[in-house]
């Protein structure tokens, strides 16, 4: 009788090799599946959980004096709040598509500047050089950039007639996407 013939049994170094290639499939399959699915996605397009609530209420004085503009004394009319600061880059990139709307849309809209984190003297030498067709706030505290939950500049709040938010950005706009987003404003929060 033969006997039989021995067994192949692969070395301890295999069998761990092909342990840790499975671990790292399982963790590289899931990111991957996540990576492809979110292909295509703006990642600055997070939806706010204030869309379509009402705008958290402010009281700001304007650059260079003034009464402070409150958001109840704009109700009725379509507001684009658009919170910057001198120092950011992005914010420069858009300030003349804004002025632009702005002028465009005429007094059928309300454009406000929230300045952030920065110095009135700044803000005002900016808007000298830079020009303005709107009001800029002074946010002292920052009671309002934590009210709208802002992160960072360049962020676009567009509010209803009634007051809802109906639309945030957390980058630069150009004229065509603030035109659009005044007249879906004027229709209502989405």
């Amino acid at each position: 009788m033969a006997s039989p013939a021995p067994t192949a049994t692969a070395p301890a170094g295999a069998r761990l090799n092909r342990v840790a290639l499975g671990l790292g499939l399982a963790v590289v399959m899931p990111l991957l599946v996540i990576l492809v699915l979110n292909l295509g996605r703006d990642p600055h397009a997070v939806r706010s959980p204030l869309i379509g609530r009402p705008a958290p209420a402010f009281a700001l004085t304007p650059v260079g004096g003034g009464p402070p503009v409150t958001l109840e004394s704009l109700r009725g009319k379509p507001v684009v709040l658009n919170f910057w600061a001198t120092w950011c880059v992005p914010c420069f990139q858009e300030h003349p598509a804004l002025i632009a709307a702005a002028r465009r849309l005429g007094g059928d809209v309300q454009f406000l500047g929230v300045v952030y984190d920065d110095e009135e003297g700044k803000v005002q030498s900016f808007l000298a050089q830079r020009g303005q067709a709107y009001p800029s706030l002074m946010d002292d505290g920052a009671r309002a950039a934590i009210a709208y939950g802002v992160a960072g500049v360049p962020e676009t709040y567009f509010i209803d007639p009634t007051g809802k938010i109906s639309a945030k950005y957390s980058l630069p706009l150009d004229f065509e996407t603030i035109v659009q987003e005044v007249s879906q404003a004027r229709a209502g929060a989405r």
